[in-house]
């Protein structure tokens, strides 16, 4: 009989919060590690009928390994990461979406009679553009603020008032609940594409666009997996220590 693993009851999100590397061994298993991070191992591998100490195995493997190129994001100051999150995956994603708009509006006219699909995955793209952009603006000029306002009143010994949406919580439960809708939008995405996996005819256009799509899903899994994962939480934890009475 196997004993128990002491990680089986470990959040996944948490597993990624302590170290990113772990993040390639959820994808290979399809597990969204962003999203839905909160879902503990047991439950995860249960659901989706995977061997539990085969992934912890292979989390093992990857906890033990040495490597100098993991970035410690957890470590961070909060107010850093925040503007990290902004100036990196904001600016990343303002930076492609006209792009994928042009090349997919392309597809669609040369190849749409051919691929139908094309039509319903500019559709699915054109709608994560716009929720995205008033999204990150939200996070912008709202929750961001806010997060490095109760940085540097902690970190001068002042006080705070109450902000006018009540609790961090309150946004941020709005981001969570928008960071789910999208990364379904690009689950299904991935799903018609099977995986960015251009047709036999493709143009170099075709495969730059869907190279560029499986580009996009994977920075908005990073992106979403700090904000869900570490950024959030830490906020919810510093705003406590002002209105904890």
């Amino acid at each position: 009989m196997k004993t128990l693993h002491k990680n089986i009851s470990k959040p996944i999100g948490e597993f990624v919060a302590n170290d990113f590397r772990t993040a390639a061994v959820f994808s290979n298993y399809g597990i969204d590690f962003c999203c839905k991070g909160h879902r503990t191992l047991e439950d995860v591998c249960n659901k989706n009928g995977i061997d539990t100490y085969e992934l912890l195995n292979k989390l093992d493997a990857v906890l033990e390994s040495k490597s100098n190129s993991t970035i410690d994001y957890k470590s961070w100051p909060i107010d850093l990461l925040a503007e990290y999150i902004e100036k990196t995956h904001h600016r990343y994603v303002t930076e492609k979406i006209p792009v994928l708009r042009q090349f997919l509006d392309k597809l669609c006219k040369v190849h749409g009679g051919n691929h139908p699909e094309l039509f319903k995955i500019n559709e699915l793209f054109i709608g994560c553009a716009s929720e995205l952009s008033a999204h990150m603006k939200k996070e912008e000029l709202i929750l961001f603020p806010f997060i490095k306002k109760m940085v540097k009143a902690s970190l001068n010994g002042q006080a705070i008032e109450a902000p006018h949406f009540g609790t961090v919580g309150n946004p941020i439960a709005m981001m969570m609940e928008e960071h789910e809708n999208e990364g379904e939008r690009f689950r299904k995405i991935a799903l018609i594409t099977n995986n960015y996996t251009p047709p036999s005819d493709a143009c170099n256009t075709y495969k730059v666009t869907f190279a560029m799509l499986d580009e996009f899903e994977k920075d908005l899994h990073l992106h979403i997996h700090l904000e869900n994962n570490i950024l959030f939480p830490e906020a919810a934890k510093i705003e406590q220590r002002f209105f904890a009475e």
